[in-house]
């Protein structure tokens, strides 16, 4: 079993071979993100009911303060005393890592510095889906499993227990869209072997779902 400082030392590691991996990187350092909102906000039942998908959006970006509020609430940490997150994982080991495609380029976030790493210094929005709206968006998460963390299981598995940690993910974006007023699709229809060729990923890691996310167009 692993433990979770063998889980937090996996994860410091891995976040250092992403960095180094990657083909190319943007020129800028990492950005440190503003504080996210973590107060306020839509009830949480009108959330509910409001959230749906949209496949149609506008092209303006999105400032810092919402991207930064977006991850802090789709895998950020709510509880600094222990590092935990906030939507749940497989076995207390922490497999999922979020890039953020972006037309200026994509980044890793990195939770525990509440920042973005600089990953790669081209535009792959095209790459992370195979719809149109998915080259235009601004803002296309990408979420993709560490494969060598999840021990003692199948591949079959893995894919099983990463895919329900990147749905909690998912979800946790959807409701924090419908409060933003933004709009969200969660995506299974990408091509992961050759957006995993385009991020750089090393031989266990592996794409599960992406979640696009904008102002709705119209």
């Amino acid at each position: 079993m692993v433990t979770r400082r063998d889980a937090a030392l996996g994860l410091a590691s891995s976040l250092l071979v992403a960095a180094s991996a990657a083909p190319a990187a943007p020129a800028d350092a990492a950005i440190r993100l503003p504080a996210p909102k973590q107060d306020g906000g839509m009830p949480l039942f009108q959330a509910l009911r409001l959230r749906h998908s949209t496949r149609s959006y506008d092209p303006r970006a999105l400032s810092d303060e919402t991207l930064s509020t977006l991850l802090w609430a789709a895998f950020g940490i709510n509880r600094p005393a222990t590092g935990d997150r906030t939507a749940p994982y497989w076995r207390h080991v922490m497999v999922i890592d979020i890039y953020v495609a972006t037309a200026n380029g994509v980044w890793l976030y990195d939770p525990r510095q509440h920042a973005l790493l600089p990953r790669l210094a081209a535009d792959i929005r095209a790459d992370t889906g195979l719809q149109d709206f998915v080259a235009t968006a601004p803002v296309n998460l990408v979420y993709v499993a560490h494969g060598e963390r999840m021990q003692d299981v199948s591949p079959e598995e893995r894919r099983l227990y990463a895919s329900v940690d990147a749905g909690f993910i998912g979800q946790n974006v959807y409701l924090a869209c419908a409060s933003e007023g933004l709009g969200s699709v969660f995506r299974a229809a990408l091509d992961a072997q050759k957006l995993g060729r385009a991020l750089g990923l090393g031989p266990d890691q592996f794409v599960t779902f992406a979640q696009t996310v904008g102002y709705a167009k119209g």
